[in-house]
């Protein structure tokens, strides 16, 4: 006589319903924090509703734009410091949004997964939420894949979604004339890009994520963790003060392929490297990388996380307006005729 086999069961294949619903149920509180108007419908849908007139526009152009946190997330997921990569996803996509000239409505994330673990998983979750918040952006869904097989035990990966609007004919870069003011607004540190990088510098030191960070009161790794600085709210102020004509938002490429990309082709600009302080964090990892100038420009913010291209005659108003915002606002360079990008004086 055969013995019968045991049934098979989806958790016992690795996947567990129970928890993806425990953490439905555990974020929904995070996710309401962030309605705005416009929102109808969200979590535990088959799609989440959005209502542009509820929102205030009558002649819409929808801008979307989606990204990720790159090798950032294997410095979170060795040190277990979880919470500020929420942040990160939410501002590499609406720092995006904003260069366009639109307005963040909502954001959907997409967290996978080996296994499911609803705290580390909510601390995420709950960081885009933050994100989003801080933003004045609404998430309204998103999706949770836990698939056994593809991921070693405590590893995952993060995708945003993001979606904007503005009025028909704002849409930006518009009207870059030569002579127009270069403002950029400093970074909180290394952001989201060139962590591959960064990782490789690290190793270079001999350090791990837990001795002290030489260029901050902190472990190494949850200085190199500091969340992506969000612009969206000041970008939009300076939009509508009127004066702005481009807005660069400065990512993998640095300075050197992010800025030429709202130039028109018959434009460069010529950048004076003095006019800010390289953070420390910078001067670390040139010092420890042995990394040139020119490396450190086209890999990192080097301090300057965005970049508005602004009427001269804006340029100070635009200033306090943003400083007062918060921001720390340096006068980094002009537009020139002819493309390129020319430095003068050196990082320091």
């Amino acid at each position: 006589m055969t013995d019968k086999k045991p049934a098979l069961t989806y958790a016992a294949a690795g996947v567990d319903i129970d928890a993806g619903n425990a953490l439905v149920d555990r974020i929904k509180p995070a996710a309401k924090s962030t309605n705005r108007p416009g929102v109808m419908a969200g979590l535990g849908g088959f799609g989440a509703l959005f209502d542009l007139k509820a929102a205030g526009y009558t002649d819409p152009v929808l801008v979307a734009a989606t990204d990720g946190v790159g090798t950032k997330l294997r410095i979170a997921i060795d040190t277990g410091h979880l919470d500020g990569v929420g942040i990160d996803l939410v501002a590499m996509c609406v720092n995006d949004l904003v260069c366009q000239g639109a307005e963040p409505l909502f954001f959907l994330d997409y967290f996978a997964t080996g296994k499911l673990e609803v705290d580390a998983a909510a601390r995420i979750i709950e960081g885009i939420a933050v994100g989003c918040a801080a933003s004045g952006c609404a998430l309204i869904g998103g999706e949770t894949a836990e698939m056994p097989g593809m991921y070693p035990p405590g590893d995952f990966d993060l995708a945003g979604f993001a979606v904007g609007a503005m009025d028909r004919g704002a849409a930006l870069p518009a009207s870059v004339q030569v002579g127009d003011v270069l403002l950029g607004l400093a970074s909180d540190g290394v952001h989201s890009n060139g962590y591959s990088l960064v990782r490789k510098v690290v190793e270079h030191a001999g350090l791990g994520w837990t001795d002290p960070a030489p260029f901050a009161d902190a472990t190494l790794g949850a200085a190199l963790l500091t969340p992506t600085r969000l612009y969206v709210k000041s970008a939009l102020t300076a939009i509508r003060a009127g004066g702005v004509h481009a807005l660069a938002h400065i990512t993998g490429g640095g300075l050197t392929e992010n800025l030429p990309r709202v130039l028109p082709e018959d434009m460069g600009a010529d950048i004076d490297l003095t006019t800010w302080d390289l953070p420390p964090v910078f001067v670390w990892l040139a010092a420890q990388g042995g990394l040139t100038q020119p490396e450190l420009l086209k890999t990192f913010n080097a301090g300057i996380g965005m970049v508005l291209v602004v009427a001269a005659d804006r340029a100070a108003a635009l200033t306090d307006t943003l400083t007062e915002m918060g921001e720390t606002v340096s006068r980094i360079g002009t537009v020139t005729p002819g493309g390129g990008m020319r430095y003068s004086g050196a990082l320091a």
